[in-house]
């Protein structure tokens, strides 16, 4: 596309359309304000296939509570500026995390233990209504965990873990049975990103609260599509069910 940053009409419609319905489907997620069409012409190869077309490009004011990502924190961390790392990570706590106090020497261990819990929410959520993201890397995670950077996402018609809406993506890293796992990834790379600004004892324990985004998920996963099935209670069971059904959707 070279890099020229613009945006075509229909995924600029689609970004509106899907960004409202996340909302409504009780996500966390920006929000669409406005879509203004551009007298501009973008040329795009939608499919990737060589066929180049002339698209009119729009705009799409776009909301949410922040926009720092993981890759905001990481960027800084890899460049070595830590004093602006460590000033604008308490400005997004102060902002962002009113249960945390500012002061607090966990303050930053507190931070990702919330954001490590918060994106095993957000991403079984997606999972619970067969969304995928397309692009699940650092700059596309916030550190809100609310959904956004809607590019090439795709909603499943019918249950496929292999099933992935970006026809860029050829090894199939962003598949959707895949995204719990690149979750895990994001998460490693801000405790990477976190490092420099932990001591021992909290670089221990936050390599122990990475370890358990794995079960938060999990268990996260499991309550919502008991809630789909009407399971009340606990039985050994369920988790088998569940995953008997999906795998029947699978050879449907």
């Amino acid at each position: 596309r070279n890099g020229d940053g613009r945006a075509v009409l229909r995924s600029s419609v689609r970004e509106f359309l899907c960004s409202e319905a996340v909302h409504y489907l009780g996500i966390p997620t920006s929000r669409a304000a406005s879509l203004v069409v551009s007298d501009d012409d973008v040329w795009r190869d939608q499919f990737y296939n060589g066929n180049i077309k002339k698209e009119r490009g729009a705009i799409v004011l776009r909301l949410a509570k922040s926009w720092f990502r993981i890759g905001s924190l990481e960027i800084l961390a890899h460049s070595g500026e830590l004093d602006l790392q460590r000033r604008l990570l308490d400005f997004i706590i102060q902002e962002h995390f009113p249960s945390i106090a500012v002061n607090d020497s966990n303050r930053y261990l507190e931070f990702f233990s919330t954001v490590v819990s918060e994106t095993a929410n957000l991403i079984a959520l997606w999972m619970s209504v067969g969304f995928a993201h397309g692009v699940c890397n650092t700059d596309n995670f916030s550190l809100l965990s609310v959904t956004i950077d809607y590019g090439p996402f795709g909603f499943m018609d019918s249950y496929d873990p292999n099933f992935v809406p970006n026809t860029s993506d050829d090894e199939k890293r962003y598949k959707i049975g895949n995204q719990a796992n690149v979750g895990l990834f994001n998460l490693s790379k801000l405790l990477q990103a976190l490092q420099p600004l932990l001591d021992p004892r909290q670089k221990q324990l936050a390599s122990q609260i990475l370890e358990g985004y794995g079960e938060r998920y999990y268990s996260r996963f499991t309550e919502l599509f008991k809630a789909k099935l009407g399971l009340l209670g606990e039985n050994e069971n369920d988790n088998y069910l569940i995953a008997f059904l999906l795998k029947v959707s699978l050879l449907c």
